[in-house]
């Protein structure tokens, strides 16, 4: 009998005429008004929640300022399920300035962040100074389908440049685009603490073995930083990442928290590949081999002199000796709890190249779901079929915008890899595929879109969530 009551009073509230109801005359009664107004939100019933929390304002204003907060917010998340963003705002705001009148210090974090993303104001911007090129992305992030999706607002087609081999020429080329770069954050007014700046991990592993060149480079883009971005003082550029650190932000910045323990995540990038899970403790466990794309077609043919026939034989020889000496071994020995998670995302420009080119009807989606089959079919057709794998049908495609996407990404592929980049890429991810297989756990491959900047996502939410921690902790005492 217990189980009728709540739903009959909830259906009490929401028959009652709003114009015959009374307000709130106590502040217990009060505070039974905010609870069931957040159930009947929850229920998706935001006007009646919306009504009622309104009739509890009175009973609460300058009596009891942290109810009055939580009536704030509440009425906030009411109007914002009524895509009323204004209004929600006008409550975020007067629920945040008595969170901070309180101390309340956890609860005026989350408000913060939650105007900054209802306001869409809270823009982040990353620059990724990467082995074959710099990236840049200035993006807002939201929570869509169980993964974080990036609100993209600028993110150019990154043009090549080769700053590991450590030249004048493409340290030029280089400074240039981080000008051009520096100049749409300015654009976009983004805050220096909202602005990560790093060497990636291939960049690090390469230059670090010419000290001197890799510190001419930081030297050289930090002075564009200095000059170009006033006021940007406490802004440096991370040049400490290692495959297994850009392996987590990855991780943070693509699959939510809450999948952690049953996910792991691998990165094949252009010059090494990377990985990693999160064990029941939170404790991150890397995975790193020292080649990617673009580094092991130099491998394979490192003088440039090898036919399209000859290289197709050299670079399966060469995929079959990583696998069974490295790639294998990393799965199956060294790192057994990539084995023991059943969701794995996927990230890296080859794995970009196979959704692109197998799965165009797709290009609109945030999160492409791809299997050993597709991975199998992908290095046979790089091998067999160049020309039909990266010419795929898009006639079946009706949605103009996702055409006009599934487009752009094949010219942008086409740009990024030649002929014998992708047979390695797409023999190296093959042997990945086939390395996650190799057990009794069914895996779900997911190709996370925009995988490359997520790492700047991670490094945000990161620092979002230490914050937050921190604030609740000093609540606590």
């Amino acid at each position: 009998m217990k189980y009728l009551f709540y739903p009959l009073l909830l259906l009490n509230f929401i028959r009652y005429p709003a114009a015959q109801a009374q307000s709130a005359r106590t502040a217990l009664e009060a505070q039974h008004f905010i609870k069931l107004g957040n159930t009947l939100r929850m229920v998706d019933r935001p006007q009646q929640a919306i009504d009622l929390l309104l009739r509890a304002l009175p009973g609460v204003q300058s009596k009891d300022p942290y109810m009055e907060a939580v009536a704030y917010e509440n009425l906030g998340y009411a109007y914002n399920d009524q895509e009323n963003s204004q209004t929600a705002l006008t409550y975020f705001y007067k629920a945040h300035k008595l969170y901070k009148q309180l101390n309340y210090g956890a609860s005026e974090a989350a408000m913060r962040q939650l105007i900054g993303e209802v306001s869409g104001k809270e823009l982040y911007a990353g620059i990724d100074v990467g082995a074959s090129g710099v990236k840049l992305a200035i993006f807002r992030t939201r929570y869509e389908n169980g993964f974080y999706s990036k609100d993209v607002k600028v993110k150019p087609n990154a043009p090549n440049v080769t700053l590991v081999s450590g030249t004048a020429q493409s340290f030029q080329a280089g400074q240039e685009v981080m000008k051009a770069y520096l100049d749409s954050i300015r654009r976009y007014k983004v805050a220096a603490d909202h602005i990560y700046v790093a060497f990636s991990s291939g960049v690090n592993e390469a230059l670090g073995k010419t000290p001197a060149k890799k510190k001419k480079l930081y030297e050289l883009f930090s002075s564009l930083i200095t000059n170009g971005m006033p006021g940007s003082d406490s802004l440096v550029i991370d040049s400490t990442l290692t495959a297994a650190r850009e392996a987590e932000l990855f991780m943070i910045g693509s699959i939510p928290q809450r999948l952690w323990t049953s996910a792991s995540c691998i990165d094949i990038g252009s010059g090494n590949t990377k990985g990693g899970y999160y064990d029941s403790g939170r404790r991150f466990h890397s995975v790193s081999l020292p080649f990617g794309t673009k580094t092991l077609a130099s491998l394979i043919d490192n003088n440039k002199s090898l036919s399209i026939d000859a290289y197709k034989e050299a670079a399966k020889r060469s995929i079959k000796m990583i696998a069974d000496s490295a790639v294998n071994v990393e799965f199956n020995t060294a790192s057994p709890g990539l084995h023991q998670r059943k969701t794995v995302a996927l990230g890296g420009g080859i794995a970009w190249a196979m959704a692109s080119y197998l799965h165009p009807e797709r290009a609109g989606t945030t999160a492409v779901s791809l299997t050993l089959a597709d991975a199998e079919r992908f290095a046979r057709l790089a091998l067999t079929d160049y020309q039909a794998l990266i010419h795929p049908d898009l006639s079946e495609i009706n949605e103009p915008a996702v055409r006009k996407k599934a487009e752009a990404d094949l010219n942008n592929v086409q740009n990024q890899f030649n002929e014998k980049q992708l047979i390695a890429g797409a023999l190296l991810i093959e042997s990945v595929f086939r390395a996650y297989a190799n057990t009794s756990i069914p895996k779900r491959f997911v190709f996370i879109r925009d995988s490359d900047i997520s790492w700047v996502t991670g490094r945000f939410l990161e620092i979002l969530n230490q914050n937050y921690a921190q604030a609740i902790a000093s609540d606590a005492r």
